[in-house]
């Protein structure tokens, strides 16, 4: 039986390999209607590495897992970022595994809940390790598009971003953004590339959305803790937010996600009205 870690390791080298010219190695290129690959060949990848074009071949294909060595020296050869080096490190670790986890969602703890109605000026949520919505506080459903309103399959952020009409007009930056979540999503498939929420929601998007499947396959990984984002909610205008995430100690699959803003500034003051909004049920609907 083949393993999928090892399988994902072997994809996901060969689309890294894929993204590399001769030129960057110090190589000739020779004439470019003789190569018949796009980027490196294989042979290329393992003379640089100095191991055998069949043992990179054999690594390619899922069949072997290479030693650290070979793995941090592939890593220098197909230069590889941070975050790539810790999902390749990730995936042979795992390998040595018999069965890949499945990830069972915990339920939020009420404690938690009550932090996150706590934080009245900051839209603030809690998402799982593939990014469902798992609670959130009044703020974050009046910004984040009414999540409160959605059914519970509904409510992940990735999904959110390709299948809701208004997220194109929600973020300043859709593309970019989009990319990003399909980056960060394929990050979590480091424990288990085969795990069956991951596999419903890549499935689900891949049918739906062509520039998913596009990125997806494309198999760029990232990993963020914090930023800046602008987005443009269709009833309350601009705002300015800085984010951050922070992993839970004992839950590790569950990320208390909070945004704020700079006191003093518009977003600030808008999230202070939205918050008064919310505990008077008469008061108007709209914060521009």
């Amino acid at each position: 039986m083949k393993n999928p870690h090892l399988e994902e390791l072997g994809q996901f080298l060969k689309a890294r390999r894929s993204e590399l010219n001769p030129a960057d190695l110090g190589l000739d290129p020779g004439d470019p209607g003789t190569r018949r690959v796009s980027g490196l060949r294989r042979e290329e990848v393992a003379a640089q590495t100095a191991i055998s074009h069949d043992y990179y071949t054999r690594i390619e294909q899922g069949r072997l897992a290479p030693s650290e060595p070979v793995l941090e020296a592939l890593a220098n050869t197909l230069r590889l970022a941070p975050d790539q080096r810790e999902y390749v490190q990730g995936l042979a670790r795992q390998a040595d595994r018999e069965a890949p986890v499945q990830r069972r969602t915990n339920p939020v703890r009420p404690q938690v809940q009550r932090l996150l109605d706590q934080l009245t000026d900051s839209p603030a949520f809690v998402v799982g390790k593939y990014f469902d919505i798992l609670a959130w506080n009044p703020l974050a459903a009046a910004v984040l598009l009414d999540i409160d309103k959605l059914p519970p399959h509904e409510r992940n952020f990735i999904r959110m971003t390709f299948t809701d009409p208004r997220m194109k007009d929600y973020y300043e930056d859709w593309e970019s953004m989009a990319r990003t979540n399909v980056a960060l999503l394929r990050m979590q498939a480091v424990d288990n590339p085969t795990d069956t929420r991951l596999a419903a929601i890549v499935g689900e998007l891949s049918l739906s959305s062509p520039q998913f499947r596009r990125w997806w396959a494309a198999r760029n990984v990232a990993r963020q803790e914090f930023g800046t984002k602008t987005i443009h909610h269709p009833e309350h205008g601009e705002f300015t937010i800085d984010w951050d995430a922070f992993q839970r100690v004992g839950f590790p699959d569950q990320t208390l996600i909070i945004w704020s803003a700079e006191p003093g500034s518009a977003t600030h003051e808008k999230f202070r009205i939205l918050s008064s909004w919310i505990k008077s049920p008469t008061a108007p609907k709209h914060a521009s």
